[in-house]
């Protein structure tokens, strides 16, 4: 697979795998999601490597209701197979939103089955000129930016919120200082393995994110951002726009 010029080698990890006699899924050296067999297997990989995924799934529709008004316009910011626009649809249909999913990866945009499909664009967010807003979700997303560009994204974005509208984030941060570092990474380990991960996969992913997942410094997000989830090193932020 290239990528403006750049091979994604798999060949070290494969091979790791391989070894090990395991049927795991393919992962490369570098994570990249332009991949079609991440793609095809993305739903079941996420949900076995985050063990919260679910939970903040759910969350993430309930706080979305507040803020979606009837016909108004909801941006999905990384939309991948379309999880949190199928988590949004009733209350999309029900106020007879507009909803565009946002996908840079073409691999992803090809298996989103999630709402108003035909509204999809692919496309890097970073680059898009957007319309004023109700509510952006950016669903562990902004890992992924390149971290030059995270704040001026945030700052762009909240110009673009209406008023009573809102941006809601869930994200991967530092992790804790000290003892509760390590306890917080043992939780989330162990989960991954009662999920029934393979331990090799789950190194495997590991080492492959290494400088292309850089967790979210918060201080991005703009004053005012309320924290209101969290599970480890990944957290939840509520940043609303003008109340008038």
């Amino acid at each position: 697979m290239t990528d403006a010029g750049c091979t994604h080698d798999n060949s070290a990890l494969h091979d790791f795998l391989h070894v090990r006699g395991v049927a795991v899924l393919e992962i490369a050296r570098d994570w990249s999601f332009e991949t079609s067999e991440i793609a095809a297997a993305f739903d079941r990989h996420v949900r076995e490597q985050l063990p919260f995924y679910q939970l903040a799934t759910e969350a993430v529709a309930v706080v979305a209701r507040h803020y979606v008004p009837q016909r108004g316009l909801v941006y999905d910011v990384g939309a991948s197979t379309g999880n949190v626009g199928k988590a949004l649809e009733p209350v999309i249909d029900d106020r007879c939103a507009r909803l565009v999913p946002i996908e840079a990866s073409a691999e992803m945009a090809a298996v989103y089955d999630g709402p108003q499909r035909g509204n999809l664009v692919l496309g890097d967010a970073l680059k898009l000129e957007l319309e004023p807003f109700d509510l952006m979700v950016c669903f562990l997303t902004a890992m992924f930016f390149p971290v030059a560009d995270r704040r001026s994204f945030f700052e762009r974005s909240r110009s673009l919120v209406r008023p009573g509208g809102a941006i809601v984030v869930v994200d991967k941060t530092e992790p804790a200082a000290g003892y509760a570092a390590t306890v917080m990474w043992r939780m989330v380990l162990s989960a991954k393995v009662a999920a029934g991960v393979d331990h090799a996969e789950i190194v495997a992913k590991e080492l492959s994110l290494g400088g292309v997942q850089r967790p979210l410094d918060p201080a991005v997000l703009g004053p005012g951002a309320v924290e209101w989830f969290r599970y480890g090193d990944f957290a939840g932020w509520l940043v609303e726009g003008p109340r008038s």
